[in-house]
């Protein structure tokens, strides 16, 4: 059963995960990329967004959350990967647990740092978010 089916003995607090999981997918698809920087940006600092982001200028995630330059398409699906998943988090815990989470080294992922992850591997977001997963389903 996929993490947003519903059955029958679906339990409230699998309901509200669901609806967690959504609301972070809606507001990370939804969200100018203005807004996605800024969060981003203020979860993880500048540093750690660029370097997820995979650029070598921390300035460049200042300019993007101010407007006044894009991201190219690969750093910005690596934002909104880390948008997703920080929102998703502090809807369960609180940013602060988002953004050591961030850095922290993580069993799920070969005890690699899930920010490392999105930044190295191509599909670093869907690695991240299935440890993101486990981390809330396990409280």
């Amino acid at each position: 059963m996929s993490a947003l089916t519903v059955s029958r003995s679906t339990s409230p607090t699998e309901l509200l995960a669901n609806r967690q999981l959504q609301q972070a997918h809606e507001q990370a698809v939804r969200a100018p990329i203005t807004e996605v920087a800024t969060y981003v940006q203020r979860v993880l600092g500048q540093r750690w967004t660029a370097y997820l982001a995979g650029v070598s200028d921390a300035k460049a995630v200042g300019k993007w959350a101010k407007g006044t330059r894009k991201p190219q398409p690969d750093s910005e699906r690596k934002l909104r990967d880390a948008y997703q998943i920080a929102t998703l988090i502090a809807l369960v815990d609180d940013e602060e647990t988002a953004r050591v989470w961030f850095a922290g080294m993580n069993p799920v992922l070969d005890h690699r740092a899930p920010a490392w992850v999105i930044a190295n591997f191509d599909d670093g977001g869907d690695r991240a978010m299935e440890a993101a997963l486990a981390f809330v389903a396990n409280g």
